[in-house]
């Protein structure tokens, strides 16, 4: 065996191995494989309460395609521009919007009380619900969809929040599909939600 050949066989070698991680990432993040305790990788359990002060758990979700979303009232951009994009894809599905839910979740629970959340979540589709929670209850809901958050100390002991800005499509069971994407007209997102009515 030459080394050129060895070499091809090398890189070979190489790029099955990445294919084989990354298909094994990608069964695990999107709920197609299971992990060891049987639970889907992301999604699961939750306990909050919506912005009219009514608790609110993932069983309440089930039964209808849903959306979550994590995000915080005081955030400048990517949160409102979401939420909007729900708002509007919510529009364009009409009388289905009843047949599906999304969830836009805190991840700033020391300013997003209730009485926040309302006064925030009426400039959006009531079919979208705010939710908030002691910091245990947030924390653990973050842990459940692997959602990254950290406070950034701001100007005059102002704060703002990074995190994760995905949304996630959970199917009827409430089992992760797969990262859904509002970048698009509100008709075409309406489209792909209505597959898993």
């Amino acid at each position: 065996m030459t080394a050129r050949t060895s070499h091809i066989y090398l890189v070979l070698a190489a790029f099955l191995a990445g294919l084989a991680v990354f298909l094994v990432v990608f069964l695990v993040a999107s709920g197609q494989l299971r992990t060891g305790g049987g639970a889907s990788a992301i999604g699961g359990p939750f306990k909050l309460i919506d912005q009219n002060g009514q608790s609110i758990t993932e069983r309440d979700l089930q039964g209808r395609p849903f959306l979550v979303f994590f995000g915080y009232t005081h955030c400048p951009d990517i949160c409102p521009a979401t939420l909007f994009d729900v708002s509007e894809m919510m529009r364009a599905l009409g009388r289905d919007a009843d047949r599906t839910a999304a969830l836009f979740v805190t991840v700033d629970p020391e300013r997003d009380t209730p009485a926040a959340m309302k006064d925030y979540m009426s400039s959006f589709d009531p079919h979208v619900r705010g939710a908030t929670g002691d910091l245990t209850a947030i924390e653990a809901a973050e842990k459940a969809y692997r959602v990254y958050a950290k406070k950034v100390p701001g100007e005059h002991s102002d704060y703002g929040m990074d995190h994760t800005a995905l949304v996630y499509l959970m199917d009827k069971q409430g089992r992760f599909v797969a990262p859904f994407n509002l970048k698009r007209r509100p008709e075409e997102s309406a489209a792909d939600l209505r597959k898993y009515m």
